[in-house]
């Protein structure tokens, strides 16, 4: 596992814990962790897996639910239930109690080609659905890649687009600036943009860390009460913390080289949850027995507190035709 790399200056460091692994589950292409502070849970899913898992913390119990397409990411609602962006389009999902999956249509997918599929997102504080979409080949390399809205209006044309691997989507503390990054190994850019709260407006988009010269591709992150942005190093087993400057100031080792996307959780937000994805056969061909960590979900205390996690609000006012998976 790589180790980590010096901070700049005397940037101040975050106290981890050890790492532990929650629950039993090892999800394929772990991604989308949301912590739900009002029901003390983490849902996340497995997108080759087409799963949904949720770990209760009181119980220390996961469950999972298996659904009928991918789920690329999801979010949550201020109806209880969940929104995931799927293969032919966002649903609202309702997790049963015994493992049924009722997911009705919000909006469809309107892709400009085939294979192309939704991977990373989540929701601003006004209340609105921020998705990307990305080639599933990326063996490709093809720019076909965007980031999209939903809200009242319906699923919007693309906002960003030539993106190959779109990920790292994450809000400033007073959502006057976006991250996001493209984890592509031709790429491996983060930037930053500014942001209109009321209109959802971007602007000025600013090449923020050019990852190529730090360990990892920049994958799914999250953003600490500090306004720090976390942002998992995949392939290189590290998650590191940049200041609002853009200066890292920390990586954390993590136990697996794949680690996907963080967030923050816990009864006072000081858990870091991390999932994980298995790495292919052929290229790790010690995955299995030997090394049941991969594809975990991972989690160990930290001494500064993350944010409440925004809601989903703003259905759409058209109703999407019928459709129920």
């Amino acid at each position: 596992m790589s180790v980590a790399i010096p901070p700049v200056g005397n940037a101040p460091q975050v106290r981890a814990g050890e790492w532990r692994i929650v629950g039993t589950t090892r999800d394929r292409v772990g991604e989308s962790p949301v912590w739900d502070s009002s029901r003390q849970t983490l849902t996340w899913v497995d997108i080759d897996g087409r799963s949904v898992r949720r770990f209760d913390w009181a119980g220390q119990a996961t469950r999972s639910w298996q659904c009928a397409e991918r789920v690329g990411c999801i979010a949550l609602t201020d109806r209880g239930s969940v929104i995931a962006a799927m293969e032919t389009g966002i649903f609202e999902v309702e997790l049963g109690a015994n493992a049924e999956v009722q997911a009705s249509l919000i909006a469809p997918a309107k892709f400009t080609r085939d294979g192309i599929r939704f991977n990373d997102g989540r929701c601003d504080a006004e209340g609105r659905f921020w998705v990307s979409a990305m080639c599933m080949d990326m063996g490709l390399a093809a720019s076909d890649g965007a980031l999209h809205v939903l809200d009242e209006a319906g699923l919007s044309p693309p906002v960003v687009s030539g993106l190959i691997t779109p990920n790292g989507l994450a809000f400033s503390g007073d959502g006057r600036h976006v991250w996001l990054s493209d984890s592509h190994p031709s790429v491996q850019q983060i930037w930053r943009f500014a942001r209109d709260p009321a209109s959802g407006a971007l602007s000025e988009r600013t090449a923020w860390v050019d990852m190529r010269a730090l360990p990892g591709r920049p994958d799914g992150a999250a953003v600490d009460a500090q306004d720090h942005y976390w942002i998992c190093g995949n392939d290189a087993g590290l998650i590191h913390r940049f200041d609002p400057d853009g200066r890292l100031v920390q990586s954390l080792p993590v136990p697996v080289p794949k680690p996907a996307m963080c967030c923050f959780g816990g009864p006072d937000l000081q858990t870091l949850f991390v999932t994980s994805i298995q790495p292919p056969r052929a290229s790790a061909p010690e995955v299995g027995a030997a090394t049941p960590e991969h594809g975990a979900l991972f989690a160990c205390e930290v001494d500064v507190r993350g944010r409440v996690e925004p809601r989903f609000t703003r259905f759409p006012k058209t109703p999407s035709p019928a459709s129920v998976l």
